[in-house]
This record gives C-alpha cells, sequence and structure tokens, in this order.
C-alpha cells in the first residue's frame, strides 16, 4: 500500500547579528531603496532528533561567499520602508513569481546540472530602525505534484556496506544530486534520467517517518523529466553522533513511485512560513532590549562592574550606585572628571551646574570638552558630553550662579538670587550626594548649609598648585548633641565630622577682589585634578558600601585594619602633596560654631531662610555673630595664644 510523501517544512533561525547587519545596510547602503537584497542561509542534517528543521541566518547572510556550515538556500531580501508598505505586498504574487523561477530551471535544464538551485527562499521584511522590531515573512517556494506516493521504506544502515555509506557520505557536501548503481554521481546531465538509480539528499528534517522540504522540489524536477512512473530509491542522508563516532544510519531510505507532470502547465506553489500559532502569518520580533547601542553600552559598562562581583566584591552593591542621582556643583576640571568616574561606576543620574562658559584654555585640562565647545555654556555641554559618552545617562545642565557671602545683592539682583536659592535648595534636596567643586571657597558656603540641612552626603575638593585635598562632611544626626573632642578618640563618629568651614574662625567672605590674573585662574599641576577627582569618587563610592553611608564613622588611627566597608577604609579627608607624591588622612570634629553646619546656622537657615541669606550676603560680619564666633573671638585673649604660639616655636 502507497502513501503520499509528506515534507517537514523549513523554520527560519535567524541569529541577532543577522538584524545588525541589514540595520547597516539599511542606513549606509539602501537607506530608501527598496531594491531586493541577495542573502544566502545554511541548513545541516546533523540535528538531533526531535529538533525542528531549521534554515539559519546569520551576519555573513549578506557577504557574496556561500556560508560553509551546511547545505546552501539562496535566498533574496525584499525589505519595505514602512510597516503599511510591508502589510500590503502581495505575498501571493511573489510565491508564484519564486515558483516560476524554480519551474524555469525545469525547462533549461539548470535543475538537472546543478540540483541545489531549487534550494531557494524569499524574505519580505519591515526593520524598525528606531526601535529595532522586525516584521518578517519567509517562503521557501516548492512545486506541489500528487504524484509522489512512499511504495516502501528500509533501514538506511541495515541497507548498504560500510564502504558503501561511507561513500554516500561523501556526497554529503552536493547538497543533493543523482547516482547510479553503482554510487557514483552521475555527472553527465543529459543521462541522469537514463542511469539514475537513487536520488540523494542532505536531509534538514529529524522526523523518523517524514522528510524535510527540499526533497519536494527535487522530487517535482524527476517527475517533470519521467517518460512514465517509475520508482525511484531516494536517500535522505542524515548525519549524527553514534557512540562517539559520526553515523548516518538513521537517514532514511524510501522507494518512492513518481509519474510524470506536465511539461507546460507549472504546478501549484506553496511556501509561505507558518508562525509560532501555525497560522500562515508572518512573525515579529523585538530586539530592542538587546540591539539599541544604548543599551548595549549600559550592558557593557554594567557588566564590568559585574565582574568585579564574580570573585573580588561578591558584596559590592551595584545596585545602589544605579539608582543613585548626584550634583556636579562646578563643571570644570574638577566636576568635568568627576563626571567621568562617576559613569565608570554605572551611575547615570548626574546633574551638572555651572555659571561659566567654556574658554579656549578649557578643552586641554576639562575632559568632557573640546575645543568646538569654547563659548558655550560649560553646564549644558557637559551634560550632553556625558549622554554622548553612555546614551542611557540621565544628565542634566543647569546654568545657575551661586550666591555667595561676601558678594553683596542689589535690589535689581534680589528676585534671580531669590530664584537661584530655592533652584539651588532644589537640586540638593532631589540629589543623593552633592559634589563641592566650584573655584571660590565662599561659593561652596550655601550648598553646604543647604547639604547639611537636608543630611545629604557631601563630598569637598580642592586643589592647590601641587596639593589637594579630598574631604567628606558629616552628616549629623540632630537627636545627637555635637560633642566636644574626645582626647584620644580612635575614631570620629560620622554624625560629628567637620565640613569644609569647621576649621575657620572667620566667615568666608569675597575671595576675588584684587587678584592677578595667576590668582584668578586655578593654577595647579596638570594632573592634579584627575587624582583629586578620582579620589572624590572613590570615597563616595566607599562611603555608599559602609552599612552606615554617610555617617560612617572616621578612624584616627592609620593602622587600624578594621574595614567597614568592603572596599576598605572610608576616611574624612585625604590631603595629598604632589611634590613628594605622599598623602594623609585627618580627621576633625564639627565646630560648634562654625559658619555652614552649626545647629545655630541651621536654624537660622530654616526658620527664615530668604531673609536670613540675604543678610549674610551683604553683612560681612552678620555669619560671625550668629554663628558665635563673633562671642568667641572677642572672649580670646590673644596674648595668652600668642604667648603659646612663640613657646612651641623656641622648643
Amino acid at each position: 500500500m502507497t502513501t503520499p510523501v509528506q515534507y517537514v517544512p523549513l523554520i527560519s533561525s535567524i541569529d541577532h547579528t543577522f538584524w545588525t547587519q541589514l540595520n547597516a545596510k539599511k542606513l549606509d547602503e539602501l537607506k530608501l531603496d527598496e531594491r531586493p537584497l541577495p542573502l544566502n542561509a545554511f541548513y545541516t542534517n546533523d540535528c538531533k532528533p526531535g529538533l525542528p528543521a531549521h534554515l539559519t541566518l546569520s551576519y555573513d547572510s549578506f557577504t557574496d561567499k556561500p556560508v560553509d556550515r551546511g547545505t546552501i538556500y539562496t535566498g533574496t531580501i525584499l525589505n519595505t520602508n514602512t510597516v503599511e508598505e510591508f502589510k500590503a505586498k502581495d505575498f501571493s504574487g511573489i510565491l508564484k513569481s519564486a515558483g516560476e523561477k524554480i519551474w524555469s530551471t525545469f525547462h533549461d535544464g539548470t535543475a538537472l546540472r546543478n540540483p541545489t538551485v531549487l534550494n531557494q527562499f524569499y524574505c519580505v521584511c519591515f526593520a524598525d530602525l528606531k526601535k529595532y522590531k522586525y516584521s518578517y515573512w519567509f517562503c521557501y517556494p516548492a512545486l506541489v505534484t500528487s504524484t509522489a506516493n512512499i511504495v516502501s521504506r528500509a533501514n538506511f544502515g541495515d541497507s548498504f556496506a560500510s564502504e558503501q555509506k561511507e561513500k554516500i557520505r561523501s556526497y554529503g557536501k552536493l547538497g543533493a544530486g543523482f547516482l547510479d548503481k553503482d554510487l557514483n554521481v552521475i555527472e553527465d546531465h543529459e543521462k541522469i534520467m537514463d542511469q539514475m538509480e537513487y536520488v540523494l539528499m542532505n536531509d534538514p528534517s529529524t522526523d523518523t517517518e517524514h522528510p524535510g522540504w527540499p526533497l519536494r522540489n527535487l522530487l517535482a524536477l524527476v517527475s517533470y523529466h519521467l517518460k512514465e512512473k517509475r520508482t525511484v530509491k531516494v536517500i535522505c542522508l542524515r548525519e549524527n553522533k553514534v557512540a562517539g563516532l559520526q553515523s548516518a544510519d538513521h537517514s532514511l531510505y524510501l522507494q518512492i513511485e513518481l509519474e510524470p507532470i506536465s511539461e507546460t502547465e507549472m504546478p501549484k506553489v506553496v511556501g509561505w512560513e507558518r508562525n509560532t500559532k501555525g497560522k500562515l502569518k508572518s512573525k515579529f520580533v523585538d530586539l530592542s532590549a538587546s540591539m539599541d547601542p544604548a543599551r548595549i553600552s549600559e550592558s557593557s559598562v554594567n557588566l564590568n562592574l559585574k565582574l568585579m562581583r564574580w570573585r573580588l566584591l561578591p558584596q559590592l552593591d551595584l545596585e545602589v550606585l544605579q539608582k543613585l542621582k548626584v550634583l556636579v556643583l562646578g563643571s570644570g576640571t574638577l566636576g568635568c572628571n568627576v563626571a567621568r568616574c562617576l559613569l565608570g561606576w554605572g551611575v547615570k543620574n548626574i546633574t551638572m551646574l555651572d555659571n561659566g562658559t567654556v574658554s579656549y584654555s578649557n578643552p586641554v585640562r576639562q575632559s568632557l570638552f573640546n575645543f568646538e565647545d569654547c563659548g558655550k555654556p560649560k553646564a549644558e555641554t557637559a551634560s550632553a558630553r556625558i549622554k554622548q559618552i553612555n546614551p542611557s545617562a540621565e544628565s542634566r545642565g543647569v546654568t545657575l550662579s551661586i550666591p555667595m557671602p561676601g558678594h553683596p545683592v542689589s535690589k535689581l539682583e534680589e528676585e534671580k538670587v531669590k530664584e537661584n536659592i530655592n533652584l539651588l535648595e532644589d537640586l540638593v534636596e532631589s540629589a543623593d550626594v552633592v559634589f563641592l567643586l566650584t573655584d571660590t571657597r565662599e561659593s561652596r558656603w550655601l550648598p553646604t548649609l543647604i547639604s547639611a540641612a537636608k543630611h545629604k552626603i557631601c563630598i569637598n575638593s580642592a586643589l592647590g598648585f601641587d596639593t589637594y585635598l579630598v574631604m567628606r562632611h558629616g552628616v549629623k544626626d540632630e537627636s545627637e548633641i555635637l560633642e566636644p573632642p574626645i582626647i584620644g578618640a580612635s575614631t570620629i563618629s560620622g554624625t560629628q565630622l567637620g565640613c569644609y568651614f569647621c576649621n575657620d574662625v572667620v566667615a568666608p567672605s569675597d575671595s576675588t577682589k584684587d587678584r592677578t590674573l595667576d590668582q584668578m585662574c586655578t593654577v595647579t599641576r596638570p594632573g592634579n585634578a584627575f587624582v583629586a577627582a578620582s579620589l572624590a569618587v572613590e570615597l563616595m563610592v566607599s562611603i555608599l558600601q559602609h552599612p552606615q553611608q554617610g555617617q560612617a564613622p572616621a578612624t584616627l588611627d592609620l593602622n587600624d585594619e578594621q574595614q567597614d566597608s568592603c572596599l576598605g577604609r572610608v576616611p574624612h579627608q585625604i590631603r595629598g602633596f604632589l611634590a613628594h607624591f605622599s598623602s594623609v588622612q585627618p580627621a576633625s570634629h564639627a565646630f560648634n560654631k562654625c559658619t555652614a553646619c552649626s545647629p545655630q546656622v541651621i536654624s537660622k537657615y530654616r526658620e527664615n531662610k530668604i531673609e536670613f541669606l540675604m543678610e549674610v550676603f551683604n553683612t560681612t560680619d552678620y555669619l560671625e555673630k550668629v554663628s558665635g564666633l563673633a562671642d568667641m573671638l572677642e572672649n580670646t585673649n590673644f596674648d595668652e595664644v600668642w604667648e603659646f604660639d612663640s613657646d612651641i616655636e623656641s622648643d
């Protein structure tokens, strides 16, 4: 009893590199051109049992040289410019045209000379390059004949001797062919129908009963050239490993009865691929998560950081860095380098603030600027460059002049100054960490005060010619009373650490008066800022990895090996000296009469913010009175101080 031959359809298997190459072709070559492009694909005959018959496309499918990894399928891709054009394609017409192309190879003998020309496919697609989403439909055109029936099945391994099986396997690279009774390939195509004993095909199917799709056109070709009904022996060659050795014993060996078909009337053509639901509809793939360059960049940055956790720092908390919001006050030499280092740690939310423009001397020292940026506002330019470096960064640039003590505010300026105060307060409020990197000492006073009042982690860095300072401000616990320093203590609580102004006994004032050119510019060794900026960011990361974060204690004993952060010590200050390439790590207690972080100053700020600040800006000694410095200085006997100082020098 005969049964009609049933064929296992091909299923497209598309590597993501194929879509990458299509993107490049579309952007750089095709643009709006919808001309067809040639493709190459391949299938293998060594898939494990139970797997679908895959036709594979990858990055080299667009090359002129066919891939050398299996049996070749030659194809054409029709890429549309819009999804509407994709949906409106004449899919029936495409299939018919593809069938006619195959039918023509029957007429002119091309298919007999080279049966692999029957292995053709078409791909119609629409590539959304902005969203990395692809609609596509594959077609494997095949001519339908109802004259192919299986007469018998036999075990391939038992039907041929070992030498014969090896001979048949050696023809695997041909893809398909016609063999005579001695299992030799028939080279003369005009003698094929007379001498043919076997039809050979590399079979992509793993089904134990049914051959793969490529056999369909091959049998149609034979039927076309038959003069009368005939039974042919068909070898569907399949390779697999058995006991570690390559074997073809599980190949299908069929005897199939064929009848001649009309030489003038083309048979029906089928071949559109079914989707995952088994319907004759197109497929859709969304690769935005893996192909968007911004996401690829983000993934690469995260990969480098995650590798730290594999062996070196399994307890490293990267999530706290990824969620971090950082405010960088000052977009100059320090600010640019701090931002670059923050990006390296995976920090994406960075707000840059400055009131200046990029000058011609800046690009060689300030790593976020190029020569073309000269004349542009620093903050916005730095922010834009951050996004260019890491497209997934959420960066913002703010041009703002920070109001300062000792810089009087005129009536005309009052509204603008109030606006700047409120904006600065909002920026600090929304940040998790604030970096103080501005040019003048007094410009750091207001951000220091706001950070202290808002309990923010505040990192300060300042440069000398060959010296640098990196320090963190204490994060106050208002339930604690500011205690005086304890003599002999080995640590200082993070809630009791001093700020940038705690060592001052005078209020900050206008430091820009009567300065020469060298005093107005930051004159420092070029590498100094890179060192200080790197240490500032590393200090921030160490703080965030500490269980107490901003309230982490600082040790006074440099020999203390205790490391509460997985990254090691969390110092209060790092003071460096490039002249002899050394640094020290002092720690100092908060000053109860500090002009920036003392309780009485913070209280005044909270009670009457605008009025208090305007008084500070316009009245030179007001801060000293509020903080208690004025009373302390008034009650100090300087004769005793000078006498004590003289005694020390005489030693």
